[in-house]
């Protein structure tokens, strides 16, 4: 087993394994470390939608660049991706008001569309939908295949896991762990939520909170194949290209009017479709430094109440309930620190990690002057 490698990676989610990717391209020797046996956590519970073209700012070109490197690493890796972008259905003026003002900032990459071409897209949605927009760059991936096959094409360039392995504590030039002590030119701890365990004053000075997901996976009504990802108007309350257009303002006070609930637990009303055909529905954001243990069956029952109208279906049936959890922050979409001399922290704070991720990377490797 390696003693030394030019960087350690601590955390095998999405956004460790982008910076481990990042530096496989670099030539560096790696050492990837992980407390489980395989990636569990929000890496897998997500809709595996890379949502690029809803950013703004950074997340937007972090986006972008990341865009390139899944089609590139899902052709070298052999695990499935989609190029059928993100629907927004319209059900309502001032939703379609807010697209027509996105796609005037955005040209090509917002394709406006009426009810009837929304619907060339989905064969399934409500009549309630008076028109939307396409979104061509968005793409997907199933989020369950794409982490451990990206885990394994990495352990065959060459870069070393340790599995089931707690990193216990971090210092300039080494790691210590639960098996023993690795020391290292640059160290990347990207540990998304749980920041806090191992540098509870870098997450304190940071904002850095748990946002809890109430998220289902329902079958899909008469087995229909829907191929992009499907965003609504709560959506645009969530996505900060969207919220950034002053004619967001009118869908946040009509649905605090018409629905408050909506609003209370933060719901984004989206689903997308996993290759086996079921529907990956959500979700809604609760925050805190610590939460109960307990899922309330109203939250659930409202995501599912909401999504059948959306497609415009009587009820759905539930295949599978879990929650997720990503670390988010008022402050900032994403953490990057340097608390000692060649140990970086990054953690993705706004939920878009599978969108930023390989995008960010490079950045921040950059930033430790990593070769």
């Amino acid at each position: 087993m390696t003693t030394h490698a030019d960087l350690v990676v601590v955390g095998a989610g999405i956004v460790g394994l982008a910076h481990a990717a990042e530096a496989v391209d670099r030539g560096l020797r790696v050492v990837v470390l992980d407390r489980d046996e395989r990636a569990v956590g929000a890496s897998i519970r997500n809709f595996g939608h890379i949502c690029l073209t809803a950013q703004h700012g950074d997340a937007l070109a972090y986006g972008l660049a990341a865009r390139e490197r899944w089609l590139s690493l899902a052709a070298k890796a052999g695990f499935w991706v989609s190029e059928a972008g993100t629907v927004v259905a319209a059900r309502a003026q001032d939703e379609v008001a807010v697209l027509a003002e996105f796609a005037q900032h955005r040209g090509d990459q917002v394709r406006l569309l009426d009810a009837n071409g929304v619907r060339s897209h989905l064969p399934v949605i409500s009549d309630e939908v008076i028109g939307g927009a396409w979104f061509p760059l968005d793409l997907r991936v199933d989020p369950r295949e794409a982490a451990p096959a990206l885990a394994a094409w990495l352990a065959e360039q060459g870069v070393d896991f340790r599995w089931r392995t707690t990193v216990t504590g971090v210092e300039s030039g080494a790691v210590h762990t639960t098996r023993g002590t690795v020391t290292a030119d640059n160290v990347v701890i990207a540990v998304g939520h749980d920041v806090d365990r191992l540098l509870p004053d870098v997450a304190e000075a940071a904002g850095v909170q748990r946002c809890l997901l109430r998220m289902l996976q329902v079958s899909t009504p008469d087995s229909i194949k829907i191929a992009p990802a499907v965003l609504s108007g709560l959506s645009m309350l969530r996505y900060a290209g969207l919220t950034a257009c002053p004619s967001a303002a009118a869908v946040r006070e009509r649905i605090t009017r018409a629905d408050p609930a909506l609003l209370d637990v933060v719901m984004n009303l989206m689903f997308t479709q996993r290759p086996d055909g079921d529907l990956v529905i959500g979700d809604t954001h609760r925050y805190g430094l610590t939460h109960d243990p307990f899922d309330d069956e109203p939250t659930g029952d409202l995501v599912l109440r909401e999504t059948a109208r959306l497609l415009g279906v009587d009820r759905l049936t539930v295949r599978a309930r879990w929650r997720g959890v990503y670390a988010a922050s008022e402050r900032s979409e994403f953490l990057i620190a340097t608390p000692s001399p060649g140990v970086g922290v990054v953690s993705v704070t706004s939920g878009i990690g599978m969108t930023t991720a390989f995008g960010l990377a490079p950045t921040v490797l950059d930033s430790l002057g990593a070769p």
